[in-house]
C-alpha cells in the first residue's frame, strides 16, 4: 500500500508540476481546472497497472474515474475555449502581485495536487491490496456514483443550454434541476466520490476511504465551490428569490 502511495504521489507532483508550466506559458491558471479529472485518470490507471493487486474492483474504480474524469475535462474544456481566465484566478494574479508565480505554484498547483491525493484515497485502497470479491456494497456505491454523475452531467448540459440562449443573457438559470438545488452539479460531484467511497468500504481498511468523498463534500459546501459562486451573486433581488425559495446543496422540492 505504501508503494501505491508514494506511486501516486510522485506521479501528481509531476503532472501538476507540467500543468503549472503550460498555465505560466497561456498565462491562465484556468488550465487546472481541466486537468482535475485528468489528473485523478492518470493516478488511477497507472497506479492499478502497477498494482497486482484489486482487480475487479479496481477494474470497476477505473471505469468510474474514466468516465467522470474524461466527461468533466471535456465540459470544462468547451466551457473556457476562447474567454478569459475564471474570475478567481484573475482576482489572484492582481492581488498577489510580484509573487504571483510563486504563489500560484504552491497555492493553487501543489494545493490542488496535494487534494487530489487526498481524495483519490478510496481509489489507491481498492489498488493497492488484495480485495474480497464483488458485494452488494459495491453495488449500493456505484448507483450512488450514478446519481451524481447524472445529477452533474444533467445541470451542467441544462445550464449550457440556457447560457447559450441569448435571450437569458443576465438571467439565472432557476429551471430543471435547478429549481430543486441551487447546485446541481455541486451536489452531483459530491454523491458520485461518496459512491465510490462505499465500494472502497469492502478494500481492507476501507473506511479510510471515506477521507476522499468526506474532504470533496467540505471543499464543494464551506471553501472553493457553493461559497465562492454564491458571494458572486450576492445582493441581486433575482438571486435572493432564488435563494429564499431553493434548496442550498440537497435536492427537495422549492418553496412556494
Amino acid at each position: 500500500m505504501f508503494h501505491v502511495v508514494s506511486l501516486a504521489a510522485l506521479v501528481i507532483f509531476l503532472y501538476m508540476s507540467a500543468v503549472f508550466l503550460v498555465a505560466l506559458v497561456r498565462r491562465n491558471n484556468g488550465v487546472v481546472d481541466i486537468a482535475w479529472g485528468m489528473g485523478f485518470i492518470l493516478v488511477s490507471a497507472l497506479t492499478f497497472l502497477n498494482s497486482g493487486h484489486g482487480r475487479a474492483r479496481g477494474w470497476l474504480a477505473l471505469a468510474l474515474i474514466l468516465t467522470w474524469g474524461g466527461r468533466l475535462a471535456l465540459h470544462i474544456h468547451k466551457r473556457n475555449r476562447g474567454k478569459e481566465e475564471d474570475f478567481r484566478y484573475a482576482a489572484w494574479r492582481r492581488a498577489w502581485g510580484k509573487f504571483f508565480v510563486l504563489r500560484s505554484f504552491f497555492q493553487i498547483f501543489m494545493l490542488q495536487g496535494l487534494l487530489m491525493l487526498l481524495v483519490a484515497t478510496p481509489l489507491l485502497l481498492m489498488v493497492g491490496q488484495e480485495q474480497p470479491p464483488l458485494n452488494i456494497l459495491d453495488g449500493l456505491g456505484a448507483c450512488l456514483w450514478l446519481t451524481g454523475f447524472l445529477f452533474e452531467t444533467i445541470g451542467d448540459r441544462q445550464l449550457a443550454a440556457f447560457m447559450r440562449n441569448p435571450a437569458n443573457r443576465g438571467k439565472l438559470m432557476t429551471g430543471g434541476l435547478w429549481s430543486y438545488t441551487r447546485h446541481p452539479n455541486y451536489f452531483g460531484e459530491a454523491a458520485l466520490w461518496w459512491g465510490v467511497g462505499v465500494i472502497a468500504l469492502s478494500a481492507p481498511h476501507g473506511w479510510l476511504g471515506l477521507i476522499g468523498p468526506a474532504l470533496i463534500t467540505f471543499l464543494l459546501l464551506f471553501v472553493s465551490g457553493v461559497p465562492m459562486l454564491e458571494r458572486k451573486y450576492s445582493g441581486r433581488p433575482d438571486w435572493e428569490e432564488y435563494k429564499r425559495r431553493t434548496s442550498r446543496f440537497f435536492p427537495w422540492f422549492p418553496k412556494k
